[in-house]
């Protein structure tokens, strides 16, 4: 078959991109992009980001989760992009995140608004309807579990496209991996605008933190990270 290096390569790229950015922790977070009908490319487990090269990302069945190429073992998570994929087969990227505010929000077990009530100026652009008509919560389940795949297939909706799981992180689905990078910044940025009237309400917080906890909304807010 197809060794389909460049889409691998891709999806190395996009690994320390989303390091860089903060949306990826320590060896935390992970992606999955569709190669054709049957397989898809996962990113390897438990490998430093700036290292991933091409060789490392693996190709697997879709449908048996079986490897069929790949230096590295892959992402205890491939379930849960296995999973995305089958649901939305028009998309081609799974992107699953630790991202710190959005993290949060999932902590909470609660939904999170989309769009954003008030849309603050300088809101990450992009079609809002595109991540669909929330981002719905998933019930806690152990991270790398098939009881935490299970828990996510039975949450996935036709029209929400982007999801928190409990006490964990986000997953998204998206065309393409470019896309999937925009819908993650406007869910942190989304993330940023929902924490800020329970901060302020119930944190009793002196003036310089204060100062540093909403200005790292702010930026949130308006750039995404």
């Amino acid at each position: 078959m197809a060794s389909y290096l460049a889409e691998r390569q891709a999806v190395a790229d996009m690994c320390r991109r989303m390091a860089a950015e903060g949306f990826f922790s320590g060896t935390g977070g992970n992606i999955g992009l569709r190669l054709a009908d049957t397989h898809f490319a996962v990113t390897p487990s438990a490998t430093e980001y700036a290292e991933v090269r091409a060789d490392d990302v693996a190709v697997l069945r879709l449908d048996t989760l079986e490897k069929v190429e790949g230096d590295r073992k892959p992402s205890v998570e491939k379930g849960l992009h296995a999973a995305m994929l089958r649901a939305y087969p028009e998309r081609r990227a799974s992107l699953h995140t630790h991202q710190p505010l959005a993290s949060a929000v999932a902590l909470l077990h609660v939904d999170l608004p989309w769009p954003p009530r008030d849309i603050p100026k300088g809101f990450p652009g992009g079609d809002p309807a595109a991540l669909g008509a929330r981002v719905a919560l998933v019930p806690y389940r152990p991270s790398g579990t098939g009881m935490l795949v299970k828990a996510l297939t039975r949450s996935l909706k036709p029209d929400i496209h982007a999801y928190l799981l409990a006490s964990h992180g986000v997953i998204c689905s998206a065309a393409d991996l470019e896309a999937a990078a925009g819908f993650v910044r406007r869910i942190e940025a989304a993330a940023a605008h929902f924490l800020r009237a329970p901060i302020d309400r119930r944190l009793p917080l002196d003036q310089p933190l204060r100062t540093l906890v909403y200005d790292t909304l702010t930026r949130a807010e308006t750039n995404g990270a």
